[in-house]
């Protein structure tokens, strides 16, 4: 491990997870006290997946110190305000998942108490309304959010769909400059030493590669991980059935949608992620239950835009590896773990190991503490981030195939059971400092999935004096108007972007915007 003496810091792998590792690692790790290098080959595909974000893509690359428009232009991005879940409760329904909130609390009761009673009476609007993300996502217009936390502006922020190749190639011209060896060639071998640990790489040419610490981004294979440490996966896809998807890109749609599009069909889902230069298509499915042929040709039936390419075949098993941190050898990405699509939480979930990475870095032998707080944390991350997505599909109300009927009916993971009975008896949601998802993800999947919950706290019906309903309806009519106002996010907007356009700076880890704890 690290010593005064040998500081090599070794990425395996490249693609969105090592650059993104590299990146972060020369950045506060400068070449005069450690060398961080890079073996990838030119002639090894990587997977491509996270073309959709999460808002906190925004603090990464703020923590890097690049610019935004630069960014944008570099990854032909188009904003993006949440996901709409097109058939997740019953064929013809939708929702939005926002990057923000719902209303604002009242007498420090959260809103959707309030909604739930509205709700039971019949005297509601669609809980989504009072989302000012959600509303402008269904405008097709867009604004930067605000600081001022009196504005309903500030309720909300926003991520990106990327070019997740381009995105590497840019962290790559970021990284080289700011000392980042980066060795082209095939791994053929890979020595460990006494105590276990791998001690360095062989390449086909003969060239052997050493490091102190290993990264290991290698993807689903998880070359360091799995084949050489045998960690050992912890496999979940009793929980989540669908193993394969087949990605296509199609022709770039007139004025990309503010939303990445999450469409379930018989036997998975599809998604759609407009960015400038194209459109991102691809169906998850599960193999138990049709074909790939099958799954070819529904996500063909059901593009919007004509394909520009061929389907790229994708297999996986839903899970994640049962230590991330291994002797010396940290794996990020899919060689740690992988969580289908649903929710946009790859490139998350490769950010927030760096982070965690950063944050216990082995600076000498003394590393067991750090290393088990670094997995417990990681462990977390995952299991969090996979009850909710389980989430998804178990409040389905679908019995139009033998999967979604199977995913209604299945045993859930503890935590996850006991956070729906909380909240269908008292229209809680359980409360928690660490994770990506808080309340208001919760909410926006409970109840745009109609699903609401029994009882809502009592303590409304203390404060209500029977002004609720005209109260909720000024509330609406206000996000509506802010809304409108908005500009129209279409291909002018992104011209301005190129031209320097004002750009809102402000980034923090929240998925709900500056004003949203």
């Amino acid at each position: 491990m690290l010593n005064d003496k040998t500081k090599t810091i070794t990425i395996v792998g490249g693609g969105t997870a090592g650059w993104m590792a590299a990146a972060a690692l020369v950045r506060f790790f400068p070449k005069e006290h450690y060398t961080v290098q890079l073996v990838e080959s030119d002639s090894i595909g990587t997977v491509g997946v996270g073309e959709a974000t999460v808002p906190h893509l925004r603090y990464f690359n703020n923590m890097l110190g690049i610019d935004e428009n630069e960014f944008i232009t570099a990854t032909q991005a188009t904003y993006k305000l949440g996901i709409q879940f097109e058939n997740w409760g019953q064929i013809g329904e939708s929702y939005i998942h926002p990057f923000g909130s719902h209303g604002y609390p009242i007498n420090e009761i959260a809103f959707h108490h309030y909604w739930i009673k509205l709700h039971q009476q019949k005297k509601v609007v669609p809980f989504d309304q009072f989302s000012m993300a959600v509303v402008a996502a269904e405008y097709g217009k867009f604004n930067y959010p605000s600081d001022d936390a009196n504005s309903p502006l500030s309720t909300y922020t926003y991520a990106f769909h990327i070019n997740a190749s381009a995105y590497a190639s840019y962290l790559r011209q970021y990284s080289e400059p700011k000392g980042l060896l980066r060795i082209e060639g095939k791994i053929n071998t890979v020595a460990v030493n006494n105590h276990g640990e791998i001690d360095h790489l062989v390449l086909e040419s003969g060239k052997a590669i050493y490091g102190d610490l290993f990264i290991d981004c290698s993807g689903f294979r998880g070359l360091l991980i799995e084949d050489v440490l045998k960690t050992g996966y912890e496999n979940w896809s009793h929980w989540l059935l669908c193993d394969r998807a087949i990605a296509m890109p199609s022709e770039p749609q007139k004025n990309a949608a503010l939303f990445t599009r999450a469409i379930a069909h018989d036997f998975g889902w599809q998604w759609q992620i407009p960015l400038q230069h194209r459109t991102g298509n691809g169906y998850v499915y599960s193999s138990q239950f049709i074909s790939d042929d099958v799954a070819h040709k529904t996500l063909l039936e059901n593009l919007n835009t004509a394909p520009i390419g061929e389907p790229n075949l994708l297999r996986f098993t839903p899970g994640r590896r049962i230590n991330s941190w291994n002797k010396n050898c940290v794996a990020i990405g899919l060689a740690s773990g992988f969580l289908e699509p649903l929710e946009s939480t790859s490139i998350y979930l490769i950010q927030i190991a760096i982070l965690k990475l950063l944050e216990f870095f082995p600076e000498d032998s003394n590393t067991a503490i750090k290393r088990d707080e670094f997995n417990r944390q990681i462990k977390s991350e995952y299991e969090k981030i996979r009850d909710f997505i389980v989430l998804h599909y178990h409040l389905n109300r679908r019995t139009d195939s033998d999967l979604w009927k199977y995913c209604a009916q299945m045993n859930l993971p503890d935590d996850l059971l006991r956070k729906k009975q909380l909240f269908y008896q008292s229209g809680h949601v359980e409360k928690y400092r660490h994770g990506l998802f808080m309340e208001p993800s919760w909410l926006a999947v409970y109840l745009g999935q109609a699903n609401p919950p029994i009882h809502y706290d009592k303590r409304v019906d203390i404060y209500d004096n029977g002004a609720l309903p005209a109260y909720f309806s000024r509330i609406a009519q206000e996000v509506k108007n802010i809304a409108e106002k908005m500009p129209v996010a279409d291909r002018n907007l992104y011209k301005m972007v190129e031209q320097k356009a004002k750009k809102y700076s402000t980034a923090s880890m929240s998925l709900y915007g500056g004003n949203v704890k």
